[in-house]
């Protein structure tokens, strides 16, 4: 079984993911037709410019006529109304996914707008700060993990297809629960995005009183806040909205943690500071070892390994 099984696969939202998976199914599945779609006009405009699929569709209700995929690449707050629009159109032999950071919610929106279909939702966990149909390109999700969430009556020979279909993007796939997911991505994406946000704000506020020395002589830790903290605001507010137990719950223990270290600052514990930032480092280590970023000072963030883009970059929604 390869991922070319599907025959045609439409792509409801051309923004950085979108745009990638159009790019890299005509780079690595060309026996695959793509048809795009974007509640945009501007944005169709625009993806028909960049070639991000053999076609764009005007119309929601045309984007999915002859698809046996069809992925979703909206705000995760906005997958319901997407579905919606595009269900006139829907094969109910088609497999409907999408690329949401948070799973439980998803879920239940594609399958209250879409009765009656195959709904296995799905996560490529990759992306840049970049945002729009001109940050996409074919090698995004190359070497990057694709956490498949299908739900407990979930088609075997579908989810085949779709793990398939993603190992020919390039993509290392695992399947696991969704709100097992949701846990896992409140940790390692949502509370770093959150805590980027926050810290780039209170430098912000504080611009006056260091008289703009904040932003002058940003350090490389600060560089890397604002990089994170630059992904789009509609797709991060929608994230924190959706997962909001499982972020107020990883939220609660950070700040747990946190006052540790503060306890540790004002005691002058060096020894407990010296502890807990050697076992850190060993996991930031561990990151590297399994390919996930790159061990370089820069991290690998100037470089454009042939494609035009950079490999460094918030997760998207």
């Amino acid at each position: 079984m390869t991922g070319a099984s599907f025959g045609q696969v439409t792509i409801v939202g051309l923004g950085l993911l979108g745009g990638s998976i159009g790019h890299a199914v005509q780079a690595y599945l060309p026996g695959t037709t793509v048809v795009g779609y974007d509640a945009d006009p501007d944005v169709r405009e625009a993806a028909r410019g960049l070639g991000l699929a053999h076609r764009i569709a005007d119309e929601a209700g045309e984007a999915a006529i002859g698809s046996d995929l069809v992925i979703f690449c909206v705000p995760v707050g906005a997958m319901g109304a997407a579905a919606a629009a595009i269900a006139p159109g829907l094969s109910v032999e088609a497999l409907v996914s999408d690329v949401g950071s948070s799973k439980a919610t998803v879920a239940a929106a594609l399958a209250q707008a879409l009765p009656g279909h195959h709904v296995i939702p799905a996560h490529p966990v990759a992306g840049t700060e970049r945002s729009g149909p001109e940050a996409g390109f074919a090698a995004l999700f190359r070497n990057r993990w694709c956490i498949i969430t299908p739900p407990a009556d979930a088609d075997p020979v579908l989810l085949a297809r779709l793990v398939a279909f993603w190992e020919a993007l390039g993509a290392r796939v695992e399947t696991m629960d969704a709100d097992h997911h949701d846990k896992v991505l409140a940790v390692t994406s949502h509370l770093p995005h959150l805590i980027a946000y926050t810290i780039v704000g209170t430098a912000s506020d504080l611009e006056q009183v260091t008289q703009s020395e904040v932003i002058k002589y940003s350090a490389g830790g600060f560089r890397d806040f604002t990089r994170i903290a630059a992904s789009d605001p509609t797709m991060w507010r929608d994230v924190f909205l959706t997962n909001r137990e499982a972020v107020l719950e990883m939220l609660q223990r950070f700040t747990e943690d946190l006052t540790e270290l503060q306890k540790a600052i004002r005691k002058g514990d060096g020894a407990f500071l010296f502890d807990h930032f050697t076992r850190t480092r060993a996991i930031r280590r561990g990151i590297i070892e399994m390919g996930q970023d790159d061990a370089r000072p820069d991290f690998g963030r100037s470089d454009h390994n042939g494609d035009g883009q950079g490999s460094g970059g918030g997760e998207p929604a």
